[in-house]
C-alpha cells in the first residue's frame, strides 16, 4: 500500500510564501511516478494545482498556479515538493499530494492518481 504524506501547510500572510512537501512512506519511490498536488477549498470541488511527469520530470500547471507555484522533485530525498509565492487568501485550501501514471491535463483533473495523501491545511489570511 502506497502512503503519501503532506507536511508544511500552515498560515500565512496574503504575499508570503510557503513549501509543501510530499513524501512517500513503505519504501514507495516518488521518482519512478507521476505526483500531482491538489486543493480543495471548503465548499468547492476538489482542483488540480501543478502535476510533474515521472518519466522526464516535465511540469503542469493549472492556470491559477500559473507564475506562482513551482513543483518539484528531490529523488534523493524522495520528496515532491510545491513552492507556492505571492498566496492569496482564494489559495486557501486542504492540499492533497496524489501518485499515477497520467501527466499533463489529465493528471490536473485528478484521472489515473492512484493514491492520496490526507491533506495539509494552507490558510492563507488577508
Amino acid at each position: 500500500q502506497v502512503q503519501l504524506v503532506e507536511s508544511g501547510g500552515k498560515l500565512v500572510q496574503a504575499g508570503g510564501s510557503l513549501r509543501l512537501s510530499c513524501a512517500a512512506a513503505n519504501g514507495f519511490t516518488l521518482g519512478y511516478s507521476g505526483i500531482g498536488w491538489f486543493r480543495q477549498a471548503p465548499g468547492k470541488e476538489r482542483e488540480g494545482v501543478a502535476c510533474i511527469r515521472g518519466s522526464d520530470g516535465t511540469t503542469y500547471y493549472s492556470d491559477s498556479a500559473k507564475g506562482r507555484f513551482t513543483i518539484s522533485r528531490d529523488n534523493a530525498q524522495n520528496t515532491v515538493y510545491l513552492q507556492m509565492n505571492s498566496l492569496k487568501p482564494e489559495d486557501t485550501a486542504v492540499y492533497f499530494c496524489a501518485s499515477g501514471v497520467s501527466y499533463g491535463s489529465t493528471c490536473l483533473m485528478g484521472y489515473g492518481m492512484d493514491y492520496w495523501g490526507v491533506g495539509t491545511l494552507v490558510t492563507v489570511s488577508s
